[in-house]
């Protein structure tokens, strides 16, 4: 890892497969190292390791999945209230189709206009690294590199 990254917390957007793992590494009692999705929202709430990129629409994009997934209300605002106070809000200024599924192309938008290290997700096909500007991984490579 470069010295840059090293001296402050890198800049990354969580794709929403990754926040639904973590999620559901919290329903019995939490194991470290069982579950790397939820071993990175761990550290992130707990000591906020990296800075999470995020736009009103990664937001809805959390809260639809969520509710599509049956997590109970309360766990949906207190997920989405914590990510919206401790995050970086973007508002994007351009679109564009870089995903070959649209609905993350919101993902890829965020982490180029951020200037984001690194794109968290578990479908790394739908995020295409030759037109990202972020390292495209895996939440075990995540941990790994930070």
């Amino acid at each position: 890892m470069s010295r840059k990254l090293r001296r402050r917390n890198p800049r990354v957007v969580i794709d929403t497969s990754v926040l639904v793992a973590g999620i559901s590494g919290f329903r019995d009692q939490y194991l470290p190292a069982k579950n790397p999705s939820a071993d990175i929202l761990r550290s992130w709430a707990q000591q906020q390791t990296f800075l999470w990129l995020i736009t009103e629409d990664i937001l809805d994009e959390y809260k639809e999945i969520l509710q599509r997934l049956r997590v109970r209300p309360h766990v949906i605002g207190r997920v989405v209230n914590l990510t919206r106070e401790r995050s970086e809000v973007l508002e994007l200024r351009s679109a564009a189709e870089i995903s070959p599924d649209p609905k993350d192309d919101a993902f890829c938008l965020c982490a180029n206009e951020g200037k984001a290290e690194f794109l968290v997700t578990l479908n790394l096909k739908d995020f295409p690294q030759a037109r990202l500007k972020a390292t495209v991984v895996s939440p075990g490579g995540f941990l790994a590199l930070c």
